[in-house]
């Protein structure tokens, strides 16, 4: 039937690449929560080559995307290059890769959209009973939480974090810092050469804010794992972090083992 359907070459390469778009547009939007938009745009010419099992190159962009309904990605896009297929597969609508691929990625994230991270269960949970030296150390050997975490993106790969925390004689005490970000083993943001921010903070509490710093950046450095953003047979790794204003641009490559839910 497909071999039937893609024999006129004129009117074939846009039912063959119509029908690969509209099964792929599908299986990528029950990824996400929620999105604004996904685009997805499969290229194959000439259409025979479908038959062969080859695609020239696969695209998908999407917008104002939710991941794991806590997770905002306010724009994600990924292209590869040719792509091997199992013909038997799409036959059947679905579309099966024959061997992994890998595609040239980003993942873009807006300020607010970093800060409503912070607050989802996955995240949350790190910054629970930290009973790290750093900070027992300061709290009589009891465990302490952090809390109300915020980031600031600022020019040149810079960032400021402010936080608060308990300790068993003193509540709300506030922690601020600037740091530069950085990505570690492509797959861990990092807070890189941390410096205390004393700014608006009284003398009876920055010195101890100051001391709570370097155990508060210890958690940090823990905790911002990309592979959160990973979806079912896509895998993100990051080359570099790039800061646009109030946006965090995530620049790397995508390894595709299959399409989602196929």
């Amino acid at each position: 039937m497909l071999g039937g359907l893609l024999g006129s070459q004129s009117s074939s390469t846009d039912f063959g690449e119509n029908m690969l778009n509209s099964v792929a547009r599908q299986a990528i939007q029950q990824l996400f929560t929620r999105s604004e938009s996904v685009d997805i745009a499969i290229r194959c010419s000439p259409s025979s080559k479908i038959l062969q099992g080859v695609i020239d190159s696969f695209q998908m962009k999407g917008r104002g995307l939710v991941i794991r309904k806590m997770f905002e990605a306010a724009e994600m896009e990924f292209e590869t290059d040719a792509v091997s297929i199992d013909v038997a597969g799409l036959m059947g609508g679905k579309i099966r890769l024959k061997q992994a691929t890998h595609a040239i990625a980003t993942v873009t994230m807006t300020e607010s959209g970093i800060n409503k991270a912070f607050k989802a269960d996955l995240v949350e949970k790190h910054l629970q009973n930290v009973d790290t030296e750093e900070v027992t150390n300061l709290s009589g050997g009891d465990p302490i939480s952090f809390r109300d975490v915020q980031i600031i993106l600022l020019p040149e790969q810079r960032v400021r974090v402010s936080a608060k925390t308990d300790l068993p004689n003193r509540s709300d005490i506030p922690i601020q810092l600037l740091a530069e970000i950085d990505v570690e083993r492509r797959r861990r943001v990092v807070f890189a050469k941390p410096q205390f921010d004393p700014e608006g903070l009284s003398e009876d509490v920055e010195w101890l804010s100051e001391a709570l710093m370097p155990g508060f950046v210890g958690v940090l450095n823990k905790m911002v794992d990309l592979e959160r953003f990973d979806l079912d047979g896509v895998s993100l790794r990051v080359n570099r972090l790039e800061v646009k204003g109030k946006r965090l641009l995530f620049n790397g490559y995508a390894e595709i083992e299959h399409f989602p839910g196929m």
